[in-house]
């Protein structure tokens, strides 16, 4: 189990890092189209990039919000429950998430295939559209593996005794 863990934490290392470079790029990008405009000499499909890298930006953070439970959670009930009970719960509600991630990088896996094959690309750029959409169906791939992960995670805690 170690070892699952340590590989699926390595996964989140590479969205996060990957993330933190679209992030700076959309930051480099933007700064550069605005001082260029002061020039009037805009960057040609600047906007385009910037929607591009914030796409991966939000791609790749999802895993690791999910590592370090950054979302929002409403737990007045379930926090009444035992520590079992809880584990149980949450078991059962990360394999139901987990399990719809893991559909919908099924699924953009598959519309990625299709843009593909259809030769789809960005109005201004012409940049291939279904490499962005193959880069958010593996992080939602990976934000499946970190929560089918903490379901295991919870299992072992609500079958301790």
């Amino acid at each position: 189990m170690n070892s699952w863990v340590s590989l699926v934490a390595k996964l989140i290392s590479l969205l996060k890092r990957i993330g933190g470079g679209a992030l700076v790029g959309m930051m480099v990008v933007t700064c550069v189209d605005v001082v260029f405009r002061g020039f009037n000499r805009p960057i040609f499909g600047a906007v385009e990039v910037v929607s591009f890298m914030a796409t991966v930006v939000l791609a790749c953070a999802m895993p690791l919000t999910e590592y370090e439970n950054g979302h929002v959670g409403v737990d007045l009930f379930i926090r009444r429950l035992s520590t079992r009970a809880q584990a149980w719960w949450d078991a059962g509600t990360k394999l139901f998430s987990g399990a719809m991630f893991a559909l919908v990088c099924w699924q953009m896996w598959r519309y990625g295939n299709t843009v593909k094959a259809t030769g789809e690309v960005s109005m201004s750029l012409q940049f291939p559209d279904y490499i962005l959409i193959y880069i958010v169906a593996v992080a939602f791939g990976v934000l499946s593996l970190v929560i089918l992960t903490e379901c295991l995670i919870n299992l072992r805690k609500a079958g301790a005794r």
